[in-house]
């Protein structure tokens, strides 16, 4: 029975994590490296993510800054960048590539909330769908005369509280991504 909340508050933690690192790596107008995270370069013929073959910094607000080790990688990284969906057209200069953030207007800002928001409920869709397959477990726990019924009360109960808890940190991330999304 603690086995099965342990669990379940596991696989909660996950989508949390999930949702915030999909948060970070969505383009709010202020330079992030976590923008680059799903970009792969064809590095001699393997498909190696940007962070492990250069420096990432974050050069100004709006700049983004890429130092790749192997200077003859750096067409081979411009290339990715420019296959990649993140939207961002980068300046190269023979050393560096520079992704530069344009600013927001406020349709986009609208739209990001809009995105925010979705990925939100659909964390809170998983915190749920935990919820039901965990209490389907105790329900067969039950059955199988594993647990008694009070411990399935309370094991419920336990169930709920996490479920509570998570969706809350779920409303409270996706309010903290829109002010920042908002303020910029």
């Amino acid at each position: 029975m603690k086995e099965q909340i342990k669990k379940a508050e596991e696989k909660m933690t996950k989508t949390l994590d999930r949702l915030k690192n999909d948060f970070a790596a969505l383009r709010a107008g202020r330079a992030n490296p976590a923008v680059l995270d799903k970009v792969m370069v064809d590095y001699y013929g393997a498909p190696t993510p940007i962070q492990s073959m250069a420096a990432v910094s974050v050069a100004e607000a709006r700049i983004l800054m890429i130092q790749p080790w192997d200077v003859t990688s750096l067409k081979a990284i411009e290339k990715a960048i420019l296959a990649s969906d993140i939207g961002i057209t980068p300046n190269n200069d023979g050393k560096v590539i520079r992704l530069t953030f344009p600013q927001l207007t406020e349709e986009r800002r609208k739209d990001l909330c809009k995105t925010v928001k979705k990925s939100g409920e659909d964390a809170k869709v998983s915190v749920r769908n935990i919820r039901r397959d965990t209490l389907e477990k105790l329900k067969a726990m039950k059955k199988n005369n594993e647990i008694t019924e009070d411990d399935q009360k309370d094991a419920e109960k336990k169930v709920q509280k996490l479920t509570d808890r998570y969706c809350e940190e779920v409303d409270k991330a996706v309010a903290e991504k829109e002010k920042e999304i908002m303020s910029i």
